[in-house]
């Protein structure tokens, strides 16, 4: 007897660039052992992409992004499109492992679980370089050394593989449409701050990370540089500080003040030990890592831009219209 819940996933696409990956990102899905029970293609202002998917993928609802250009927007179509209890996010250029959809999908049978997230493998174009610290993979949209190893939980989930139940993110709002990705633009943190006002929400509930559902990121030669490393950085920091004024620096940073002082400094003292393959050039990363984000946090914390409409909710199941939005004053990667 099949007692796991129905589950929508929703796929967000910006460009014909990264068309190979999609196909992948789609293959992966149907090749679920446990199938999944629609997939959506949310496809962010790009007709010439809106066009070739909506002809190529067979049985893949293909959608055009209905509010502003971004990821969250994206997102948020895509879950006021869903039809199932459960809506889970795999990103265009990621592939899920087979039993994927199951090790997600198991973890509902609790009803105070709100999400489930999964582990992010970083799938590498080209070799990864030497001096890169695992402790900072989420600067490639992957896990990193630090999260926990086994099913535990956690304040909030990476985008690329990430579900939760469809009900809570549209009573929380949905995602933020003034946060996230804009194209190639590479702030982020729209999915941590909808987490915390999930957990804000309903503090009874829990969000899971649940490392035997496993994807595999791509990450391209182009981001493998210590140019993108350090932009990355920064830009995660401007994203903080955003986050942190939202929701209060408190929650919005919990799990970095850990990371920084358990994390890193295990990190560093691990890439200085004797013999160490390019330790040097490592812990030099691992520096210059945290003193980018900091910069990057202080810049933002310091810059007070006018408060913006807040996130377009998703609207009920099968509903096309949308909802009033909550007040921007509303309530991080690590």
């Amino acid at each position: 007897m099949n007692t796991l819940p129905s589950v929508t996933v929703v796929v967000c696409a910006y460009t014909l660039d990264r068309w190979d990956d999609l196909r992948a990102a789609i293959g992966s899905l149907r090749a679920q052992r446990h199938p999944v029970d629609e997939v959506v293609l949310v496809v962010d202002h790009c007709p010439e992409l809106y066009e070739r998917a909506s002809t190529a993928f067979t049985g893949v609802r293909v959608l055009a992004n209905a509010g502003r250009q971004g990821l969250s927007d994206g997102r948020n179509t895509g879950v006021e499109a869903a039809r199932c209890e459960v809506v889970a996010f795999l990103d265009d250029d990621a592939a899920a492992e087979p039993d994927w959809s199951e090790g997600l999908l198991a973890r509902y049978a609790d009803p105070d679980v709100a999400g489930v997230g999964g582990l992010v493998r970083p799938w590498w174009a080209t070799r990864r370089p030497a001096w890169f610290p695992p402790e900072f993979d989420w600067v490639v949209g992957c896990s990193y050394r630090g999260l926990p190893r086994h099913l535990a939980p956690v304040r909030n989930f990476i985008g690329a593989n990430m579900s939760f139940r469809r009900a809570e993110v549209v009573a929380a709002g949905g995602f933020r449409a003034d946060l996230g990705r804009v194209g190639t633009r590479p702030l982020g943190c729209e999915e941590t701050e909808l987490c915390l006002r999930i957990a804000a929400r309903r503090p009874g509930s829990v969000l899971l990370h649940e490392p035997a559902a496993a994807v595999r990121h791509r990450v391209p030669a182009a981001r493998a540089t210590w140019a993108y490393f350090v932009s990355r950085c920064y830009a995660e920091g401007l994203s903080k500080a955003q986050v942190a004024r939202l929701g209060g620096t408190h929650a919005a940073l919990a799990s970095e003040r850990a990371y920084l002082r358990s994390t890193i400094p295990r990190a560093v003292a691990r890439a200085l030990r004797p013999g160490r393959t390019a330790g040097l050039r490592t812990a030099g990363a691992l520096a210059g890592g945290v003193g980018a984000t900091v910069a990057g946090y202080a810049v933002g914390r310091a810059h007070r831009p006018a408060p913006d409409a807040g996130p377009r909710p998703a609207a009920g199941p099968r509903a096309r219209s949308s909802v009033p939005r909550p007040a921007a004053a509303g309530r991080g990667r690590p």
